[in-house]
């Protein structure tokens, strides 16, 4: 059964071991020492220079010995589909060279066609100069990469294992790894018209496009165990709608990437749409950055885009949904889809493709779609404005998907008299999109510190024209507490590490929405790593350390102490990479050359690793 929203003026109750702030004056208690009262001893003795660290090795993941299936294979697939799809090949798009030139003029998906929706791109300082052409061989990781660091002082210190089942593995994103952009049929999406030409493009990033085969087998080397990543929508479709030709040449590629997850023995998380829209959708002199909000405009609300986004979907899983066990569909749609009718649209498009995947294709894996959302905590939890203000923010950011996919509610009320253009769901709407979410995803990298607009909630939401930067939450987001400290550690970017209000969150998320959490991406960019002039100095990261094993530590009360069920967690990012328009905002666990494209472990990779498979019991 599944029970409405619960505030958090409730949950402060049913969570009063988790209060985040003192009241009471004094120091902390000391854990029981049981020679607190001992007498000292002193004595001499032989001195001797001895080894302080003992070699360990990673320990890479063992070949699989068979291979599960998870839905019937394309072959098979296809003679049930109502439509089929045609192929096609197209060239890559260089400027002033000869694809722009071609001659098929007539033919409205030919090579002429494609090569036009990359001059109307209309890209500056585009070069498609990186090291490589042609996918790499991989080469074995030498064992000297896989000794594990010195550990630090301090550490986390239970007694619980992960479940059986726990999903753990490293993610990253097509749009910010992969570069070729225009190569191999790729037609252009949002991020290549995204950020000013003043910074950092996507065009070469990480080259994994190339590299893949040798970043997982570094992966496997390491010992991870799944491996999550994306496939850009206009590399399958370069131009996007149904009735258009599928890009033969990506359908090979992604297919060869699944097997060789599957052959270097992890498993393949697929999600379907990473913020990398297709161009076409997007009124491209028209993108417009909404204040700690996301962008607008970015082809969710466009008329044409459910129908287009579920042909991609069934593209994605007629091919590849017999060896790929978990998929998702949205990654962070709040960021990109918040005006109404763009999450309209993604609710809409989302629960026709579950429907897709286990009612016509029968498959047995999962699938379901993944939120942004820093959990808003009041800035005074004895201040009813402010817990109400935490509630708003929760129901603007998480509810307006999660109410109709995970409770078949209605879009809440906040959302409803707030967002222009906002309108209820039928009731067969709602029947069709209930229950279409096998996990609730959940990128939960930090926690920000909410408190009512200064005019109040009302007064701002009421207002649909304001310029308000508050509107449409009309809460106040900050990093410190009601005393002014920090809310945790802070990093290079917006993330803090705040592993309590972490754990709180997780027992928000599952009392509320009632469904098993998967936390798909969190991770902490460390203040100047970037400026680092030596590179031992980068890989030595603790406190990224720090945040991966106090996280998974909270992970772990969070399941056995608070009943949580937490599916698995998934590290962002394996890899520094391209934060769209930055690569000072380091998120990876590896470090990476950007001369010589080659990758470096960094220490929490190790650390995290460690702590994981210290704590995995016997799946024999």
């Amino acid at each position: 059964m599944r029970v409405p929203f619960i505030s958090l003026a409730v949950l402060a109750v049913a969570t009063q071991a988790q209060e985040v702030y003192m009241t009471t004056t004094g120091y902390s208690a000391r854990p029981q020492c049981t020679q607190s009262n001992v007498t000292p001893k002193y004595h001499f003795q032989p001195f001797s220079y001895t080894l302080n660290e003992t070699v360990r090795y990673a320990t890479s993941v063992p070949s699989p010995t068979t291979t599960r299936k998870y839905a019937a294979p394309y072959t098979d697939v296809v003679k049930h589909l109502t439509t089929t799809w045609s192929t096609s090949t197209w060239g890559s798009w260089v400027p002033d060279q000869t694809s722009i030139s071609a001659t098929d003029t007539k033919d409205p998906y030919g090579q002429a066609a494609w090569s036009s929706m990359w001059l109307q791109a209309d890209l500056h300082n585009y070069t498609t100069t990186g090291l490589f052409s042609t996918t790499v061989s991989p080469t074995p990781v030498p064992s000297s990469e896989l000794v594990l660091p010195p550990r630090d002082y301090f550490g986390p210190t239970d007694c619980y294992n992960f479940p059986k089942d726990f999903v753990f593995g490293v993610a990253g994103s097509a749009a910010q790894i992969e570069g070729a952009i225009a190569l191999d049929g790729r037609g252009p999406s949002l991020l290549e018209k995204l950020v000013s030409d003043s910074e950092p493009k996507d065009y070469v990033t990480n080259e994994n496009y190339f590299l893949y085969k040798q970043d997982i087998q570094r992966l496997a080397a390491m010992g991870v165990e799944y491996y999550s990543f994306t496939i850009p929508w206009a590399r399958i479709l370069p131009f996007a709608l149904p009735g258009t030709p599928v890009n033969q040449q990506a359908i090979d590629h992604y297919d060869d990437l699944i097997d060789t997850v599957l052959d270097a023995g992890m498993t393949p998380v697929v999600t379907m749409l990473h913020f990398d829209s297709p161009l076409m959708f997007v009124a491209s002199d028209n993108i417009t950055k909404l204040p700690d909000i996301g962008y607008n405009n970015a082809g969710y609300q466009n008329e044409t885009f459910v129908d287009a986004f579920v042909n991609y979907g069934k593209v994605l899983l007629s091919h590849y949904a017999d060896r790929v066990p978990i998929w998702v569909t949205f990654n962070e749609p709040l960021l990109y889809a918040f005006n109404f009718k763009g999450a309209d649209h993604v609710v809409k498009a989302h629960a026709q493709v579950y429907h897709f995947y286990h009612d016509t294709l029968k498959a047995t894996g999962k699938i379901g779609i993944k939120f942004n959302d820093n959990f808003g905590v009041p800035k005074d939890p004895k201040n009813s404005s402010h817990v109400l203000a935490a509630d708003r923010f929760q129901e603007m950011q998480l509810g307006i998907f999660a109410n109709p996919i995970f409770l078949g509610k209605q879009y809440p009320k906040s959302v409803l008299d707030t967002l222009p253009g906002a309108k209820p769901l039928s009731k067969s709407e709602l029947k069709h999109i209930h229950n279409t979410s096998d996990f609730f995803g959940i990128d939960p990298y930090t926690a920000t510190v909410v408190s009512p607009a200064d005019e109040g909630i009302e007064a701002c939401a009421t207002n649909q024209s304001s310029s308000n930067e508050l509107f449409p939450n009309c809460v106040k987001q900050e990093t410190k507490n009601v005393y002014g400290w920090n809310i945790g550690y802070r990093s290079e970017s917006y993330v803090y590490i705040t592993p309590t209000y972490f754990r709180e969150y997780l027992f928000y998320l599952w009392n509320t929405f009632r469904s098993p959490i998967l936390v798909s991406e969190f991770g902490f960019p460390v203040h100047a790593e970037a400026e680092s002039e030596e590179l031992s100095d980068q890989l030595f990261d603790s406190p990224r350390s720090v945040y991966y094993l106090s996280f998974m530590s909270e992970i772990l009360k969070s399941i056995y102490e608070d009943g949580v069920h937490v599916m698995g967690a998934l590290a962002w990012s394996f890899v520094d990479n391209w934060e769209f328009g930055d690569y000072t905002q380091q998120f990876g666990i590896q470090a990476v050359n950007r001369t010589t494209q080659q990758r470096h472990y960094k220490k929490s990779f190790f650390d995290l690793v460690d702590f994981v498979k210290a704590r995995q019991p016997n799946k024999d």
